[in-house]
């Protein structure tokens, strides 16, 4: 569905109280959303497991860092599509910190972020009161190129967010990378090493209330 914005929200599964709003990465180019294979991943391990929660997968319009407070309106808008009584927000790499971004919307509970990238300059204070599950690869960094968000950048803003007074958990996956999943061509969605623990994790904290 196309939201107000001109963004693009994919809804799936049940019609329960509880929504998942997710969020993709970004990089520096500013080029046209993409929807983010981690992920898609993550949701086809998690649908059969929660089927009475209904999933949005957020498309920016644009998905870069310099066009972050548009993929802010982005996620407001799918937020308010989705009208859940109860919010998760899932956001990976670049959408961790739109997530926090976004977390002080009324019906916002949680944010989950896989590999979030909380810069020194990003508000935190829409977390007050909500909690904040960082999950993150021990192995992520940048490479050649490659966007990657630094374990001690997430954990530096996880302590923040504490000290301001959210509530969560920070875990380390040994082995685990930036992301959960590629799209190859002619192979489709290729996990990465550690993927299932992610699926793992974020179902342990979708379980928690």
């Amino acid at each position: 569905m196309e939201l107000s914005t001109g963004a693009e929200l994919r809804l799936s599964g049940g019609d329960g109280a509880l929504s998942v709003v997710c969020m993709n990465g970004g990089q520096r180019a500013e080029v046209e959303g993409t929807w983010s294979p981690t992920i898609e991943w993550l949701l086809e391990g998690l649908r059969p497991r929660f089927p009475e929660v209904r999933f949005g997968e957020l498309r920016y319009r644009v998905k870069s860092w310099q066009r972050f407070e548009e993929c802010v309106e982005d996620a407001r808008a799918a937020i308010e599509a989705v009208r859940g009584e109860r919010t998760v927000l899932l956001g990976f790499s670049m959408g961790g910190g739109v997530a926090v971004k976004v977390a002080s919307e009324p019906s916002v509970e949680k944010v989950i972020g896989l590999a979030p990238w909380i810069p020194p300059r990003l508000p935190l204070d829409g977390l007050r009161g909500r909690r904040l599950s960082v999950l993150h690869g021990s192995l992520d960094r940048p490479f050649l190129g490659i966007p990657g968000v630094s374990p001690r950048l997430s954990r530096v803003g996880f302590e923040r967010a504490l000290a301001l007074g959210a509530e969560g958990d920070y875990t380390l996956i040994p082995g685990a990378v930036h992301g959960i999943a590629v799209r190859a061509p002619g192979l489709g969605l290729v996990p990465l090493p550690r993927a299932r623990r992610w699926v793992e994790l974020v179902a342990a904290e979708l379980e928690r209330r």
